[in-house]
């Protein structure tokens, strides 16, 4: 790897939220970010729910988000590696993205060694196994027969029950002040958890819409990448050290 060459993580963009009113100027800075990270990046992972719903049909997409699949696109052909990770929010990424774009597609956790270090990577939902009813609709979304169902309803009333159901999610409520502490959420006891079969350097999830870069025991590190909502935040690492930061444009 050249010098300055960088790996960049980010998640919970939620493009075209239905739930905010700032889709546009979100989207604009989005493309801007793509922008300022594009002469030193090699490896890109978006860690789940880059747009706020997302539904393939064989011969149909989503309309919008030109400038960030054209700059992705544009990413992908000077040889940037781009990892998309499934979120709850757009579960239903298929095939589309992964052709048309050239990025990897993955619908699950992924382990991989990155310049010398282990990382675990993954959106963050479904980890809490005390939160049953989630994964049981979790389980439901992934159900192939379900998708295939939900194909056969047309693209204008499938995506308005989409977003009736995105503006009574949690994005609507963001605004509110909650109590954070990292040590007690989930996905923090899961690596803690993790770590006593097996050793990772980086665990890093979105889903929460914090942002944490905290030290573990034995030098391990865990990470929340924040959202695109309120904080603009990415993770960058460069080889030695991991940072989390903010985007001003």
């Amino acid at each position: 790897m050249t010098e300055k060459k960088k790996i960049y993580f980010i998640s919970d963009v939620h493009l075209g939220a239905p739930a905010l009113a700032n889709n546009r100027e979100r989207e604009l800075l989005f493309a801007r970010w793509l922008d300022f990270i594009r002469d030193d990046v090699t490896e890109l992972y978006m860690l789940g729910d880059i747009f706020d719903f997302w539904f393939e049909y064989r011969k149909v997409v989503p309309r919008g988000f030109t400038r960030i699949l054209g700059r992705l696109a544009d990413l992908s052909d000077k040889g940037v590696s781009i990892h998309f990770f499934t979120g709850n929010h757009d579960v239903w990424v298929f095939d589309y993205l992964p052709n048309e774009i050239g990025l990897t597609l993955h619908p699950n956790e992924f382990i991989t060694e990155i310049l010398g270090k282990k990382f675990y990577l993954a959106h963050g939902d479904g980890l809490d196994p005390d939160d049953k009813g989630y994964i049981f609709l979790k389980k439901i979304f992934t159900s192939k027969r379900l998708q295939w169902w939900f194909a056969r309803i047309h693209p204008n009333f499938a995506f308005h029950m989409a977003h009736q159901w995105s503006k009574s999610s949690r994005l609507s409520k963001l605004n509110r002040e909650e109590e954070f502490k990292v040590k007690n959420e989930c996905m923090y006891k899961f690596a803690e958890n993790y770590l006593e079969k097996e050793w990772i350097d980086y665990f890093i999830f979105g889903h929460r819409h914090q942002m944490a870069n905290v030290k573990m025991n034995q030098n391990a590190r865990f990470i929340l990448l924040g959202d695109w909502i309120k904080n603009f935040s990415y993770g960058v690492f460069d080889g030695e050290n991991f940072e989390l930061n903010k985007f001003n444009g």
